[in-house]
């Protein structure tokens, strides 16, 4: 089923009743292009007349009772550590002495300052920042065969299209080409893709289909989304840098010292945790960007708890398996 396709809506309103703000960032922190909004709502919508039957119809609130409750519960946790961590960096008490350790000492400006990596991390770091440097390129080989060993593991039932053709479209490419749609994202948005797809086969499947809960009548494109969240990830652990100097980019260096796809796990679990966002607010096409905010500052808040010392600990890790 294609990721625009339409569906009908059951609920509406926010889920605590509280209004988010609007994503507006800077362009040096987005795409050249919005990520939403360039393809034509007469293209991408289609009617949708399925039948559904009551039995249906309390499956998909049952489980978006389960996100929901899922969500706010993790929100809670996070909050409350983000209101510790202010207490605990921002007052200069003894307590901040003793436990700045954790994240590096303050540096100039209030940046930061990363602690000491070992030869594996410093490594790995370097590994990351070459993948990130590396743009897509349609007319490489290489680049090619990733998209379609892409398409094999979305559809591994379906013959495979030519590089250039609607059916694209339906895995959530907003052209026929998809090399058209991946701009700032890079060659690294493809590859944590297939990582997502490798890993997680089933929450990959459960994303791209829209199987959990009640969907907004326009729905986000799955593979552009994919996009954003890579360059979402980027900037949020601050790796353009010497190196990272935010709370969520030091505890990122810590990751690496037993993961090195940390990156890339830490992909899967932001795609999981936006679409359980986007549920949650009964987000719809143009909400994007608002949800994709909502996703970062969540992330931001389940990196500083304290007890994170691996992807795993994460809480919304568990998202990926439910």
């Amino acid at each position: 089923m294609a990721s625009a396709t339409l569906r009908r809506r059951l609920h509406h309103g926010d889920v605590d009743g509280r209004k988010y703000e609007r994503y507006d960032a800077t362009d040096s922190e987005t795409l050249s292009e919005p990520l939403l909004g360039s393809s034509s709502t007469d293209n991408s919508r289609d009617e949708y007349n399925e039948e559904r039957t009551l039995e249906d119809i309390w499956e998909e609130e049952r489980k978006r009772q389960q996100v929901h409750w899922t969500l706010i519960f993790s929100q809670l946790i996070a909050q409350w550590a983000q209101w510790i961590a202010k207490i605990v960096f921002g007052s200069g008490s003894l307590f901040g002495r003793f436990l700045l350790p954790t994240f590096g000492q303050i540096g100039t400006g209030g940046r930061l300052l990363p602690p000491p990596l070992s030869m594996l991390q410093e490594e790995r770091l370097r590994n990351i920042k070459r993948r990130i440097e590396i743009p897509f390129d349609g007319s490489r080989m290489e680049h090619q065969d990733a998209l379609r060993q892409l398409w094999r593991l979305a559809y591994p039932q379906r013959e495979l299209p030519p590089l250039k053709s609607e059916l694209w479209k339906e895995m959530g490419w907003q052209g026929t080409d998809p090399s058209t749609d991946f701009r700032g994202g890079g060659y690294i948005s493809l590859e944590n893709l297939i990582f997502f797809a490798k890993t997680y086969p089933e929450s990959f499947q459960r994303l791209l289909h829209k199987q959990d809960g009640t969907r907004a009548e326009w729905e986000y494109p799955f593979a552009v989304a994919g996009i954003n969240i890579s360059f979402m990830l980027a900037q949020m652990l601050d790796l353009q840098s010497g190196k990272p100097s935010t709370i969520a980019g030091i505890r990122f260096l810590g990751f690496l010292e037993e993961d090195e796809m940390a990156f890339d796990n830490l992909y899967c679990i932001a795609f999981q945790m936006m679409d359980a966002q986007w549920l949650a607010k009964r987000a719809s096409y143009m909400e994007f960007n608002d949800v994709l905010k909502s996703t970062r500052a969540q992330l931001e808040r389940e990196l500083a708890l304290d007890d994170v010392s691996s992807i795993r600990d994460l809480p919304a890790f568990n998202l990926l398996y439910k």
